[in-house]
Formats: C-alpha cells, structure tokens, sequence
C-alpha cells in the first residue's frame, strides 16, 4: 500500500488527509472510498483521461483509493494529482516521504489550480505541518508569498511522476517571494501598509468632531457610532476609514488573502484592511455563516482584521443586532450544527450609521421632522442598550453648511494613525487598544488620582456600567498616543467620556 499526503477544508482551517491506494486481483475497478463530495468522486473519469491521453496503461487491477481518516467529509477536486501518482506509480518502490501534494486534472494532463489550494497550504503550513509541498506552476504566484516552506511545481502529470523519481529536485524549487509595499519596522517586525487613498477625507467639508472620532476609532480599532441628517457624510467618513486603518503584519496579510480565497476572490496580496459592508435586508446566515448542513464563513468573520460597516442600522433585523453582541465583545464566534462546529475570528472594527429618526429630519435646522413621538421612540427602541453599550465612539453630525471648508486629508490622517499605533506596539501590546484584555487594560490603561476622580464622577453621573467605564480608559488610552503622551491625563479622559451615548 502506498501512501501520499494531502489535506481538506473544515471550516476554515485544514485536515491532513493520507491518500492510501491499494491493487489487488480481481474483476478490474475503480473506487474511492472516504466520505469524498462530487467533485472527489468525479476525479475517477479526470484521472483516467489524463493517464490514458499520456502513455500510461491504466493497470486492470481492483484500485481502490480511500482518504483517511475516513469519519472526516472530504471536498474538492485538489485531490487529482495524489490519486492519478499513486496509480500511475503503483509498481515504483518510492517513498512519498513528507512531501504533500495538491492539484487538479485536466483531461489531457495538464495540471490546474484550485481555489483551496493556496488556503490548505497556508493554514498547513501555520500549524507547522507542512514543510514541503509540490503544486500546479498556476499555483505558484500566490503561494510564493507563503513563508518558510518549500515549494515544488510542475505542469503536467508527467513532470510530477518524474518529480518523485528524480534524485535532483531543486530544479522543480521555485524561490518564495515577498510583499512589495511601504512598511514601518518596529521591534524587528514589519508592518505593511498602503498610501495610494482611492477615497480621501478632502472629499468631506466640515465635520471636524466626526473626523476626530474617525481618526481616533481607525487608531485604536474602537466601535464607532454616526448619527445624523441624510447628506451628511456618514457613509463618506465610514468608506474613507478603511484607507487610514492601521498597517497589518505579513501573516495577517496572509489570513487577508486567505479569506479572499473563501469569499470566491482571487487574492492580491494588499496591506489595505479588508472593507465588508452587508445590506440591511441580509439574513442572519450570510452575517454570521452557517447552513443547513455546515457552517460556512459569514460577514463578521470574513471582516476579521478589517472593518465591519453597517448603514441604517435600525433597519437590520433585531435578531442580527442582537446576536451581534456577542462577536464585538468576545471576538470570535462559535457556529454550532448537528455535523459541525466550528469558531471564527471576529476582531473587526465595526463601524455603523444612522439617521436620527425614519424620516431623517430630527436634527435638521431647515427640514421639518415629519414623524411623531412614538415613531421616533420605536425606532430608536430597535437598538437595545446592551448593544450601544458596546460602541465605544458616538457621534452626533450636524447639516453640511456651504461655508464649510475642506479640514485634512486622510494621508495627514493615516501619519497620526502610523503614530499611534507604533507607540502601541513598542508599548508592548498585542491587540490595539479599542481590543485590550480586562488584564491587558489594567497593565496599560492607569490613571493618576484626578483622572480616576474625573472618571468616577462621570460613572455616578450619568450611570455608566463597568463595560462603558472600560471603554473610556480605552478611548483615553488612544487619545493619548495621538497626542504622544505616555500618561493617559484628565483631558484624555474629559475627551473620552464626550463620545460616549448617553441619551
């Protein structure tokens, strides 16, 4: 029995699968074995075409192939390669040894990339499994950026068969490449990032407060909150925070094309964050994944790492909000079905806008509210206070005035943002502060005694829980690394508790 190495998808992370074969006497056939989808099944007609159209004689022998552990569902049509190598080498005395194999068959031999391909060998290669691999050449551009493996390519059937027979395989190795952007360097790491800015703040007149929200929620990854007339700039200031958002390390770049890969996108390797933006009327499935029958990736955790927007907010379901409580304070979320149960990531910075009641008007001075009392107070009711406690930035935006001038642009932005979230880093922190730990909070975020007295009084006064007193430390915290304090000081505080909700 022979033995080759390859993997499949649960969830979101990889499976080692081993693809045995075995040929023995008997009426000749062909059969696989292992809990395979179509497209498995359907690589018995792909592999026999791409032996016979190539000089190979397919051996009149009962081949049964099985991919173990056979209690694990097994997808996609990456499996090819391993099983037409077991085959076509059958009578060959070779150790297939740690190499593991991916590709996909054409009918005449030729060898082709699949899209789990580049996200089985990334994640492969984070749990320290993977070391060596040999892949389709079409594959190569993208797993090149993958670090400290070895990468072996071939473009047909026949070069891979020769592959393993050859003594000399350096002349299948293709170097790794790296990610060609601006960077900053800061304890030895680098971080990437990118200052083309499709989308500018020059773009948005006046809002200065609204800006200043902006710039502290881009710099510490803290919720933020815009409420205001229609018109007036919300969904501009939401679209332009994805361009001034921190820079990202290479794995989390990785884990960005990753997801890419997931959503049915060919991944182009970008320091800029990933930007998610659902309708109001998605369900509650494609927000948060799941299925009838496995539980596939939805928004909040393909926004991981990056942002998470919501305009009009009351107009998402109840249900969506309120399950959204969980992901923003826990950061991950656990989907749970009779099959399978798997745990997304859900560090994303989520960033949504509202109107002030269902006509828009509330706060205009030259528009009229036409709604009454009690339609303003059912649609803000829609918004629970378990929610709005876990915003950490609100702010309420006022009309665009003609005389309203053009404030900062978003590469003055993005240089505080640098800033700050280098002090972050050299303090020693791993997640920025909007994302501190309880632990973490206690480390970074102290108060002298006026600070805590300013602090204390503002938790009296306007009843705030312990989770809205956290979030101010943090917000303070920020605020005093845009202004390159090492000390959070009592007007970081008295700025913080501003952009709290209390109404």
């Amino acid at each position: 029995m022979k033995v080759l190495k390859c993997a499949t998808l649960n969830g979101i992370e990889a499976n080692v699968v081993e693809v045995e074969g075995t040929f023995t006497k008997g009426l000749p056939s062909f059969s696989i074995v292992g809990l395979g989808n179509s497209a498995i099944q359907e690589s018995k007609e792909r592999v026999k075409s791409a032996l016979l159209t190539n000089n190979f004689e397919f051996p009149p022998l009962k081949i049964t192939i099985n991919l173990s552990p056979s209690d694990l569902q097994k997808q996609g049509s990456h499996f090819d390669l391993p099983i037409a190598l077991l085959i076509a080498m059958q009578d060959e005395k070779i150790d297939f040894g740690e190499y593991f194999v991916f590709g996909e068959l054409g009918l005449d031999g030729r060898l082709k990339d699949s899209t789990l391909i580049f996200v089985l060998v990334l994640s492969l290669a984070e749990l320290g499994i993977l070391k060596k691999v040999l892949v389709p050449k079409e594959s190569v551009e993208k797993l090149s950026k993958i670090p400290d493996i070895e990468i072996y390519a071939v473009e047909k059937i026949e070069e891979a068969i020769e592959f393993f027979k050859s003594v000399d395989k350096e002349k299948y190795r293709v170097e790794n490449s790296s990610v060609e952007y601006e960077y900053i360097d800061l304890l030895g790491k680098k971080y990437f990032y990118d200052s083309s800015y499709l989308l500018d703040f020059n773009d948005i007149r006046g809002q200065v407060i609204a800006k200043k929200a902006a710039l502290i929620s881009a710099s510490g990854n803290h919720n933020l909150m815009l409420e205001g007339s229609p018109g007036c700039g919300k969904s501009m200031i939401a679209k332009r925070l994805q361009y001034i958002l921190p820079p990202i390390a290479l794995e989390e770049i990785l884990q960005k094309a990753k997801i890419d890969c997931l959503d049915g996108k060919e991944p182009d390797f970008s320091p800029l964050r990933v930007f998610r933006s659902p309708h109001h009327s998605s369900t509650k499935s494609s927000i948060f994944g799941g299925g009838s029958n496995s539980a596939k990736i939805g928004e909040i955790a393909l926004a991981n790492n990056g942002m998470l927007f919501f305009d009009e907010l009351p107009h998402f379901g109840r249900n969506i909000l309120e399950a959204l409580r969980e992901p923003l304070e826990d950061h991950k979320i656990l989907i749970s079905r009779v099959n399978t149960k798997i745990e997304y990531q859900t560090m994303f910075l989520f960033v949504c806008a509202m109107n002030p009641c269902p006509c828009g008007n509330l706060l205009s001075v030259t528009k009229e509210c036409r709604c009454s009392d009690l339609e303003i107070q059912r649609y803000k009711n829609r918004l629970s206070d378990p929610l709005l406690d876990r915003i950490d930035l609100y702010v309420k935006m006022g009309e665009v005035k003609s005389d309203d001038k053009v404030t900062i642009s978003s590469k003055e932005l993005h240089k505080q943002v640098l800033q700050a979230f280098s002090k972050q880093i050299l303090r020693g922190q791993k997640n920025l502060n909007g994302k501190l730990s309880d632990m973490e909070l206690k480390e970074f975020c102290v108060l002298d005694n006026e600070s805590e007295g300013i602090l204390n009084k503002a938790i009296d006064s306007f009843n705030l829980s312990l989770r809205a007193k956290n979030k101010i430390l943090k917000v303070a915290r920020t605020i005093a690394d845009l202004n390159n304090s090492d000390n959070i000081k009592k007007e970081h505080i008295l700025e913080s508790i501003s952009y709290r909700k209390r109404d």
